[in-house]
């Protein structure tokens, strides 16, 4: 059988590998598997359940759950009876659930937990449309979704599910998917299964190697389109998909030894820190040898010939240090796929030289999400780009460098927004996609986010982004954010990495107190001056950050300083240290 609608991909796999294991999640840490037919299984008795409730085509089905086998039988499920699904970030506001779940109307809830079906209740009260709300956990009071599930099914009740999926064309609406958002309330990207299926089999197409035995990790939200075409790309290839959360990665690695994985570059930037840590722990000779890996790593260039004197050097390392990094990754890795933000070409070097392929690539929700992505072919992979164009998407630029781009993953619009979708839709199906970027041969790259670009006072561009990845690089930094719109020079809002700041201190003689106070020492503070420095020396002097300001509060999803996709929301940012950036510019 071909897919040409997402509800289709669990019967392919039946068709084609019929796993034995085709999910799994822990619970009560065990870990409870699914196969193939078990997941049709539920998947239709879940949709008798919606039909039984009188869920009718068109109608808005949301869902908000972290990543759990539940999550993909609920979204198989509405699809199924002609629904529309509305995924919801587990970690947003009561405020924001209230406006999505009214500007959707979605006539039912699935919830995640207890908590989570406190904050819909909280929000119920402001919806248009009530409808009821059925968890996945057992929670006292609320209603569970196995109550949905219908244990049989009549001829008439049969007939009624075959007719509505029958009836499902390709290009019709599949899902409203509302982004996170750097600014202002979330718009809902309508998207089509045609959107998805087609940018998720050319995913899958390029990344042949994947087998039918392969295990697949999946921690970033399903409810992000990122991770949602991934899981269904997962299925086709015939991955057994293991759904896990951030907290539980570093076990879960050990336990199921992936053989691949989609992740944000924040958290190969934590991984490749603590690394360094424990290199600088490290005496004598192994700190020696781990600190001349890292130096020859951050000279490889994949599918370049390296010479045999530099080849040799690197198997001597692999055997000693990068055998190690691979295990404390599982052991099977055969590559990740890197994506949702700008990732250091630096980060992407080493990995790939400790035997580890980061696969970088670049989209949006608008786009289903794949525009571009570096995959697995031979000539297929550039460090320091976002690869090759998917296979059907086109790009041209704007004169001001912006991305603009048209193919069958370009979403229908905005859910009641025609004139902001027309803002980024022309009608010959142009999206402009707000990124700023050039070719680099057959190789898309990113210089920045149009929106993010700031002028200085002296008329020069500044592109922050770049510039903060940068500034990560240093073991010292966990969080920066470029500032200067409108002023003489650029300045930097810092986060401290503040374990790696107590061992400094405690190697410096530095009593330390507080993360408060430590900010304020001036020891501490010429330290991040030198950190800053070293890492102007990129930049042209028009470029520099010639002022910063320590932070002690780390940015996170939950104060609403970072979307659940890990980029910094400058408006929210800078209306919280308003302050802070006024003190750095007011003595000039």
């Amino acid at each position: 059988m071909e897919i040409t609608r997402l509800f289709e991909v669990p019967y392919y796999q039946d068709e084609h590998f019929s796993k034995n294991v085709s999910m799994a999640n822990k619970e009560n840490g065990q870990w409870v598997t699914y196969s193939t037919k078990e997941v049709i299984e539920i998947v239709n008795k879940l949709s008798y359940g919606l039909i039984k409730k009188g869920i009718k085509p068109g109608d808005k089905v949301a869902i908000v759950s972290f990543n759990r086998p539940e999550w993909m039988f609920a979204d198989f499920a509405i699809q199924q009876v002609g629904a529309i699904g509305v995924p919801l970030y587990p970690t947003i506001s009561v405020k924001d659930y209230a406006f999505t779940l009214n500007q959707s109307e979605s006539k039912l809830v699935f919830v995640d937990n207890t908590e989570l079906f406190d904050k819909v209740q909280e929000a119920r009260p402001e919806l248009a449309v009530a409808g009821a709300i059925y968890t996945f956990d057992q929670v006292p009071g609320a209603q569970n979704y196995k109550e949905l599930l219908a244990e049989e099914a009549d001829a008439e009740l049969q007939k009624e599910l075959q007719s509505r999926m029958d009836a499902i064309k390709p290009d019709d609406l599949v899902t409203i998917i509302y982004t996170s958002g750097t600014t202002g309330e979330p718009k809902g990207v309508m998207l089509s299964h045609a959107n998805i299926n087609i940018n998720s089999m050319g995913v899958g197409e390029a990344f042949y190697t994947v087998k039918e035995s392969y295990k697949a990790l999946s921690f970033l939200p399903l409810c992000h389109i990122y991770e949602r075409t991934a899981s269904y790309t997962h299925m086709r290839k015939g991955s057994s998909v293991y759904f896990s959360t951030m907290d539980e990665i570093a076990n879960n690695l050990k336990e199921i030894k992936p053989d691949y994985f989609d992740t944000v570059p924040r958290l190969l930037e934590k991984v490749y820190d603590k690394i360094v840590k424990k290199g600088h722990e490290l005496s004598g000779v192994k700190k020696a040898l781990f600190f001349w890996s890292i130096r020859l790593a951050e000279k490889f260039e994949p599918g370049s010939n390296m010479g045999v004197f530099y080849l040799l050097q690197h198997k001597i390392v692999d055997k000693l240090i990068f055998r190690k990094w691979r295990e404390a990754l599982g052991g099977n890795v055969e590559f990740i796929n890197v994506g949702a933000a700008a990732m250091q070409p630096r980060l992407g070097r080493i990995f790939w030289a400790a035997g580890i392929k980061v696969c970088e690539g670049y989209g949006l929700t608008e786009t289903s999400p794949v525009i571009s992505f570096n995959n697995m072919r031979k000539g297929e992979h550039k460090i320091g780009t976002v690869g090759p164009l998917l296979q059907g998407v086109e790009v041209k630029f704007g004169n001001d460098g912006e991305i603009i781009t048209r193919g069958p993953n370009i979403m229908l619009g905005y859910y009641k927004q025609p004139e902001m979708t027309a803002e980024v839709l022309d009608a010959d199906g142009w999206f402009s996609t707000g990124d700023i970027g050039e070719m680099d041969g057959n190789f898309l790259k990113i210089t920045d986010r149009k929106k993010e670009m700031f002028k200085t006072s002296g008329g020069k561009y500044i592109a922050p982004q770049q510039m903060e990845n940068t500034f990560k690089q240093s073991l010292l930094i966990e969080q920066i954010m470029v500032v200067g719109e409108g002023e003489k020079h650029p300045a930097g809002l810092i986060i401290p990495e503040f374990d790696s700041l107590k061992e400094w201190c405690q190697l410096h003689g530095i009593v330390y107190t507080s993360n408060a106070e430590m900010i304020e020492n001036e020891r501490v503070i010429e330290k991040y001056a030198k950190e800053i420095d070293h890492y102007n020396e990129d930049y042209a002097q028009f470029e520099k950050v010639k002022k910063f300001k320590l932070l002690r509060h780390v940015w996170s999803i939950e104060t609403g300083e970072l979307t659940p996709t890990l980029k910094l929301k400058r408006t929210v940012i800078m209306n919280k240290c308003d302050k802070e950036v006024r003190e750095l510019y007011e003595e000039e």
